[in-house]
């Protein structure tokens, strides 16, 4: 279930990165299905790029292997090759798990047992463009000498989905601090995380307060 609605979100930030960034932006249910298409889409196509990135790593990680077999003395070179060979398998493991549950995304909303992930979508993506303009406004009492509007497109949409998370639907504030973290270390570089985890915890305070 966990794994499913972090699924939603992540599918609910493509589909945003898609829409028009306005506060009188209307959509019709045709309009919305299409752009989770899109959005599933793009997901699938990540996946693959990462999947041929770690196959890249992989590959080079070998060659490190076998040159610093020929090496003699090469103990410590050898120990650090192979906590890169770690690493590169644990990615493409996490990847690959990603891309299990995104490619069966059907059985996942035919089962009576798992979340209807589109229609989860479809309300987070709703309850954003309905409430754009008192969303962003508490999102920027708790920015730090900067203005929503300044960040890019991804973080905006990454707060404003945690925002939904903990006050439209209930979500556990740590859980919905932990996803959003989740989605700006796939989608954001070094500033926008830092950025997001420190609004998230002034948004965390308000909330618990």
């Amino acid at each position: 279930m966990m794994h499913n609605r972090s699924l939603s979100r992540e599918l609910s930030l493509l589909s945003l990165g898609l829409i028009k960034d306005t506060a009188d932006l209307e959509l019709n249910k045709i309009q919305i299905d299409e752009i989770f298409e899109s959005a599933l889409d793009s997901l699938i196509n990540h996946c693959r790029d990462e999947l041929d990135n770690c196959e890249a790593d992989l590959e080079n990680v070998s060659q490190h292997i076998l040159d610093s077999e020929l090496k003699e003395g090469s103990n410590s070179s050898f120990a650090n090759v192979r906590d890169e060979l770690k690493k590169a398998f644990y990615k493409m493991e996490s990847v690959m798990n990603s891309l299990s549950v995104t490619l069966d995304f059907p059985k996942l909303i035919v089962s009576s047992n798992q979340i209807d992930i589109r229609e989860d979508v479809n309300h987070r993506i709703l309850s954003i463009i309905n409430n754009l303009k008192s969303i962003d406004s508490e999102i920027d009492e708790v920015m730090d000498r900067w203005r929503l509007k300044r960040l890019p497109r991804v973080d905006r949409d990454i707060l404003r989905l945690a925002y939904v998370d903990i006050h439209f639907l209930d979500t556990p504030v740590a859980v919905a601090c932990d996803e959003a973290v989740n989605l700006a270390n796939k989608y954001c570089d070094t500033q926008g995380r830092k950025m997001i985890n420190g609004v998230l915890r002034r948004l965390q305070r308000v909330k618990v307060n």
